[in-house]
């Protein structure tokens, strides 16, 4: 028993990276938003591949942040510790009251109007600059699509634009 309470002394003066190694994703966030001072409720699921941590709060305007700058910091951090720990770790995604949801298909569907004039019109468009997590949902979008191509631009920068073209 006595060594017990040790082991757990021990591992709570541990910084949170440390005491990380074991715990889930959901178990990461968890910790990251309660040193936050957030009370939330996380569902966890798979989807695609990546891991999906869906958060309810009464507060999903703070959490989310400005521009979701704090949503995707968060995110961010959760994948940055599970990599550490594991490299072969899935992608994680966090949501706030399915924000990214709806962000996502009015994304892709200014998206989808952007493809539409080059099927019409045949010139490239390129968007607006992006972030890496909408450049992966525009690839995602139209891998397999028969008359279109996407290209990222060969630039280090953390907001590049994506061209949209013809195929051939």
């Amino acid at each position: 028993m006595e060594k017990e309470l040790a082991e757990t002394e021990n591992a709570e003066s541990y910084p949170t990276s440390h005491r990380a190694m074991n715990q889930s994703p959901k178990e990461i966030l968890d910790t990251l938003l309660g040193h936050l001072d957030f009370v939330v409720e996380i569902e966890e699921t798979e989807q695609d591949g990546h891991i999906i941590l869906q958060v309810r709060t009464n507060d999903p305007a703070s959490l989310i942040g400005r521009r979701e700058g704090r949503l995707e910091s968060l995110q961010f951090l959760v994948n940055r510790i599970l990599l550490a720990n594991n490299p072969e770790a899935p992608r994680v995604i966090v949501d706030v009251e399915h924000h990214r949801d709806m962000r996502d298909d009015a994304f892709l569907y200014r998206i989808r109007q952007l493809a539409e004039a080059v099927r019409v019109h045949g010139r490239p468009i390129d968007t607006e600059p992006l972030n890496s997590y909408d450049r992966r949902l525009v690839h995602t979008a139209y891998r397999d699509d028969p008359d279109l191509v996407t290209e990222s631009q060969q630039i280090e920068a953390k907001l590049k634009r994506i061209t949209i073209k013809r195929r051939g």
